[in-house]
C-alpha cells in the first residue's frame, strides 16, 4: 500500500464543540489535501458559507467565503469534524459493512469522550450504517432528516443532506437551508423539517 493510500484526515475534535459534522468517509482528495471536504465540487462550503450556522466562524476570521483550508480553524468557532470510517476511498461503495460496524463503535467512543452538543452527520448513507450498528433490528424507513430520536450521552444526533454534488436531489439552496434548520435546532432546540 502507498503511502498516499494510508493517508486518512485527523478527527478535528475537542470538548465544548457546538457541532461535530460526521461524514461517511475522508474522499481520496480530502485525504491527500489534508482537510474536509476538499474535493472542489463539494458542496459543504459553498452552502455552509451561506448559513447562520457559520456567521460567527465567518466574522471571526474576516472573511464571507469558508473553504477546505478553514476546517482546523473552525475549532475555534464550535465546530468540529470526523467520519465513521476513516479510510479514504472514491466513494462510500468501497466500503464494507464491517467497516462501519468498527467505525460506528469508534464514533460512539469518540462522542463519549467529546460530548459536542450535536453530532451532525451528512446523510442517511451516513447515519443509517451508524444507527443500525447501535440499535439492531430498528426500522430504518422511519429516518427522516433533522433532529433524531437516538442520543449518545448528552450529544443529540442531527442529520442534514449529504453535500456531494452526487446527491442532485437537493440542491444547493436546500442544503444551505438545512445548515440554517441545524443552527436553529442549536439555538432553541427546535427547527421546522419540512
Amino acid at each position: 500500500m502507498t503511502q498516499a493510500a494510508e493517508r486518512t484526515l485527523p478527527d478535528l475534535l475537542r470538548d465544548g464543540l457546538d457541532v461535530v459534522f460526521v461524514g461517511i468517509n475522508p474522499s481520496i482528495p480530502s485525504a491527500a489535501q489534508g482537510h474536509y471536504f476538499a474535493r472542489p465540487t463539494n458542496r459543504f462550503w459553498p452552502c455552509i458559507s451561506r448559513s447562520t450556522l457559520s456567521l460567527r466562524a465567518r466574522q471571526g476570521l474576516g472573511i464571507e467565503m469558508l473553504g477546505a483550508t478553514h476546517d482546523h480553524a473552525l475549532l475555534a468557532y464550535g465546530i468540529g469534524f470526523t467520519d465513521i470510517v476513516k479510510r479514504p476511498t472514491a466513494n462510500a461503495a468501497g466500503l464494507g459493512r464491517s467497516e462501519f460496524v468498527a467505525g460506528a463503535a469508534h464514533l460512539v467512543t469518540k462522542l463519549e469522550q467529546y460530548q459536542p452538543r450535536i453530532a451532525c452527520f451528512h446523510g442517511m448513507t451516513a447515519y443509517r450504517p451508524f444507527h443500525r450498528a447501535l440499535v439492531p433490528g430498528s426500522v430504518e424507513h422511519d429516518l427522516k432528516l433533522g433532529p433524531q430520536s437516538l442520543r449518545i450521552g448528552r450529544t443529540q444526533l442531527f442529520v442534514v443532506p449529504n453535500p456531494s454534488p452526487a446527491n442532485a436531489h437537493f440542491t444547493p439552496a436546500d442544503q444551505t437551508g438545512w445548515y440554517d434548520r441545524l443552527a436553529e435546532w442549536l439555538k432553541t432546540g427546535r427547527c421546522r423539517v419540512g
